[in-house]
């Protein structure tokens, strides 16, 4: 299980994430929700250690590798998406006579072509499936997904919400943010809806039906109205 108890971060006096508590079951996707500035990447970033939180308390299962594809994946635009991975894999210290086969087969499970295609040719959903990939080197077994099907056409979503279910059937842990409730609703077990760093709502998907979206529950939880394909507009 993921704990987070109390979780506070400030910038220059102002509260981005205040008092924020819940809890993951292993196994299971989370969803972390909100308006854009509700504090989610914040949040994301302490659980990671990449932002030192000013409060709280951050339990995570002990010995459990984590994998992050971040909301906008920046790689040196001068390598491939192998050459990419193969950098990552040995900064993690996986052995090279599996390396290649690995990143070869990661390449292939989001998707994307060993092809010699370097990265600063990718377009935004390309740059989105090779950070899942990256996020899949060494088999974590939690995974923190920031986005991930942005940039993504109909079918690329679809591909990677499948992709998702698969990770999740595997038995790994996920904490998913997306803007794309409708997305967020087919795979999640719960999450959270948070408000200018504030907890406003957690929700479990038992509590979810056709005349209660998750759309409706976002608006109703932060205020605003629905855009198109299930994105809250929020004011």
């Amino acid at each position: 299980m993921i704990k987070i108890n109390g979780l506070t971060k400030s910038y220059r006096n102002k509260r981005v994430v205040d008092g924020l508590s819940f809890e993951i079951e292993e196994g299971g996707l989370f969803a972390l929700l909100g308006s854009n500035g509700a504090g989610k990447s914040t949040t994301i970033k302490m659980i990671l250690g990449l932002v030192k939180k000013d409060a709280g308390e951050i339990v995570l299962p002990e010995g459990k590798k984590i994998g992050y594809s971040p909301e906008t994946p920046h790689f040196p635009p001068f390598l491939t998406g192998e050459e990419v991975l193969r950098y990552y894999g040995e900064l993690q210290g996986i052995a090279k006579k599996e390396l290649k086969a690995t990143c070869e087969r990661l390449l292939e499970v989001v998707g994307l072509d060993s092809d010699g295609t370097k990265v600063r040719h990718y377009s935004k959903g390309m740059l989105q499936r090779l950070a899942l990939a990256q996020a899949l080197l060494g088999a974590p077994e939690i995974l923190i997904l920031d986005e991930p099907c942005a940039g993504l056409d109909a079918m690329g979503r679809l591909e990677m919400l499948e992709l998702i279910r698969g990770f999740k059937e595997q038995g790994r842990t996920i904490i998913m943010n997306s803007h794309i409730l409708s997305d967020i609703e087919k795979v999640c077990d719960g999450g959270i809806i948070m408000k200018t760093g504030k907890k406003v709502k957690a929700f479990k998907k038992s509590d979810l039906t056709e005349e209660r979206t998750l759309e409706e529950l976002f608006v109703q939880s932060v205020g605003g109205a629905l855009g198109e394909r299930g994105e809250a507009v929020c004011g």
